[in-house]
């Protein structure tokens, strides 16, 4: 492969090229959510609602392995488009070691609280007992997590997403396939209920990170992970963090935003926690091919602005845009259309399917602007402005939407709730193209 590709090719195919393996991978995980959600549905709702309460606290580990992997990559695409290929080097064994140490502890901080953190939700013991049940089992895997999204983004910052879609897909596939097999006990495996939906999960994390360990000792990477690139410098590690921690903030705050909407729902029914779980499984057939488009632009993005082609980054800034509204306005018109069909896909309690269609055809009248923020978010990122990235994100899961949340329901109950999704993305949007005019520059 030619190693300025990144800079030399016409912008709308690279971008297409480096993305669309991508977003067949996201797609996929979109497809291991939704399956997975609904093995565990035809458990119980008790079943899904401990899915749903779980799912802010995994949100938050996938944020720090995923935010902390996007640090790994932006230095990685800059230093190779500025020729630093020692630099990038060590930019990855030490962005390596350090996803290591923080699956250890969040594998340890994590079980600890979850008792804890599911009863301030809930008083069912059933809910509160599955969710420890499932969470002890799916966190024991964090180190495997860390270790396969370092990866993943060292092999995006060479540009080779092939390998990435390869390696996501076989974890999910995996994932998939065991789900039925290990929560009802078909054939020979055993019936082991919600823990069977945790076990596949693991099992296909270790899949992903299997392959991805057998291509980098089997086939040769412009980047080589060397002991002798583990030394000390604080510099780097700061660079690593400075962009790592605004975008794990960024990919952590949906947690945040989870749990507040989910102290507000509760105050109505429990019916609404369920609906909004069931939400954020269906917004990632959106968010996840977005990101994926993301994760193409953001090394180009780096490479060519260390390589000092600011014409070319605000091309492929403008082409991201454009394909990731596209995106949007199709999840507009399918949650328009058929909202009830995909809600019931999870519940057959006929108040959550007609409160959840009616959810959706709320917050989908902000999916299109969202698409500003997302775009604006992953390039800034890209660039290394980890803070103003951080700024949107504020903007766009706290500062507006839970006030904005909290304020509606006192006069219109939970469908108070919903109307502040396309407030608060319509607000972010006009904020976030400011932004990143700014300091894009």
């Amino acid at each position: 492969m030619n190693e300025n590709f990144m800079k030399e090719e016409p912008v709308l195919p690279l971008i297409t090229a480096m993305a669309l393996p991508m977003v067949i991978s996201m797609m996929v995980n979109s497809l291991y959510n939704i399956v997975d959600s609904f093995f565990v549905a035809q458990i119980s709702e008790d079943a899904m609602t401990a899915l749903s309460l779980v799912f802010p606290v995994q949100n938050f580990i996938n944020a720090v392995s995923i935010g902390f992997g996007v640090g790994i990559n932006a230095l990685i695409a800059y230093y190779l488009g500025a020729g630093e290929g020692e630099t990038a080097n060590r930019a990855a064994v030490h962005g390596m070691a350090l996803s290591a140490l923080h699956g250890v502890v969040l594998m340890v901080l994590c079980i600890a609280v979850m008792p804890n953190f599911l009863a301030a939700f809930t008083d069912n013991a059933a809910v509160i007992d599955m969710g420890v049940r499932y969470s002890n089992i799916t966190f024991s895997f964090s180190l495997i997590i860390m270790l396969g999204l370092a990866f993943e983004k060292i092999f995006q910052a060479v540009g080779n997403m092939k390998v990435t879609m390869i390696a996501l897909m076989a974890g999910c596939i995996v994932n998939i396939i065991l789900d039925p097999l290990l929560i009802f006990g078909i054939g020979p495996f055993p019936k082991w209920g919600i823990e069977g939906a945790a076990v596949a999960t693991g099992i296909g994390q270790i899949t992903t990170l299997a392959i991805y360990l057998f291509v980098y000792k089997n086939y040769p990477l412009r980047i080589k992970l060397s002991r002798r690139y583990l030394t000390r410098d604080a510099g780097l590690d700061f660079k690593l963090y400075a962009i790592g921690i605004p975008a794990t903030l960024n990919l952590a705050l949906p947690s945040l935003l989870v749990s507040s909407l989910n102290t507000i729902l509760a105050a109505f029914s429990q019916s609404y926690i369920v609906v909004l779980g069931i939400y954020y499984k269906l917004q990632t057939f959106l968010y996840l091919p977005a990101n994926g488009i993301i994760q193409g632009m953001r090394p180009l993005i780096g490479f060519n602005y260390g390589a000092g082609e600011h014409g070319r980054v605000k091309a492929i800034y403008n082409t991201t845009l454009v394909m990731n509204a596209c995106i949007m306005l199709a999840g507009t018109a399918i949650c328009l259309l058929v909202p009830d069909v995909l809600i019931a896909m999870f519940t057959d309690n006929a108040v959550s399917v007609e409160a959840g269609a009616q959810a959706l055809r709320i917050i989908c009248a902000g999916f299109i602007v969202s698409a500003v923020s997302v775009t604006a978010c992953g390039a800034l990122e890209g660039l290394g402005k980890g803070l103003p990235s951080l700024v949107i994100s504020l903007l766009r899961y706290v500062v507006v939407i839970i006030p904005a949340a909290w304020l509606l329901s006192k006069y219109f109950g939970a469908q108070g709730v919903w109307h502040a999704f396309w407030i608060a993305e319509l607000l972010t949007a006009i904020a976030a193209q400011l932004v990143y005019k700014r300091y894009s520059k």
